[in-house]
């Protein structure tokens, strides 16, 4: 029991150094597109997230070639690339707006309500069916090249899982397509009091 946790332990300080690395470069990247003025070096920086899922990819491969048993932290490592891949650019446009509207006087990020709202949840639901496709194909890719039900036991449960994902978000966006999200109630301002006015005069 301890070595598979020591196991699943290398593989999920794997995953936590990927994101950490996937939001250092996301972070340096736009603070060089807009504070730094340096357009450039942003844009190369932002084209390199890609590289943080290959490095887990092929770091998590590797430590499957060495005849470990996978445990469930190499199937959360499938499903974390899946859902990076398929998640990642929004994620990248979500803070990009965040820092041109910050330090380039760029519009403020809205918030979507009503028929927008609902467009957006179904393209969330594509986006996780997507992710889910991809995890599904590197679960059973890793499935098929370890060619040994005994030592991939552990990946079998991860196939329902992302049915169930899929599934709530499907009824997050069906929930919203039916009863949309209200726009929020803007507070009409107080009339100045009699008072107030007689003195102004």
């Amino acid at each position: 029991m301890t070595h598979l946790c020591s196991q699943g332990d290398v593989v999920l300080l794997l995953i936590a150094g990927c994101e950490i690395g996937f939001w250092l470069l996301v972070v340096a990247g736009l603070l060089a597109r807009y504070p730094l003025r340096a357009r450039r070096a942003g844009g190369v920086l932002l084209a390199a997230v890609p590289l943080v899922d290959l490095v887990l990819l092929v770091a998590t491969a590797a430590h499957l070639r060495t005849g470990v048993e996978a445990t469930w932290a190499h199937g959360l490592a499938a499903v974390y690339l899946g859902f990076t891949l398929a998640h990642g650019r929004r994620l990248v446009a979500w803070a990009d707006v965040r820092f041109a509207h910050r330090f380039a006087g760029g519009p403020a990020p809205a918030a979507l309500h009503g028929r927008a709202y609902a467009r957006r949840c179904w393209a969330d639901v594509l986006r996780t069916a997507a992710a889910a496709a991809v995890a599904a194909g590197l679960l059973l890719a890793g499935q098929r090249w370890i060619d040994d039900p005994a030592r991939t036991a552990a990946l079998d449960g991860f196939l329902p899982l992302l049915g169930v994902v899929c599934a709530v978000e499907l009824c997050w966006a069906l929930t919203y397509t039916v009863w949309p999200r209200s726009a929020p109630r803007t507070q009409p301002r107080p009339e100045p009091r009699a008072e107030s006015r007689a003195g102004a005069r």
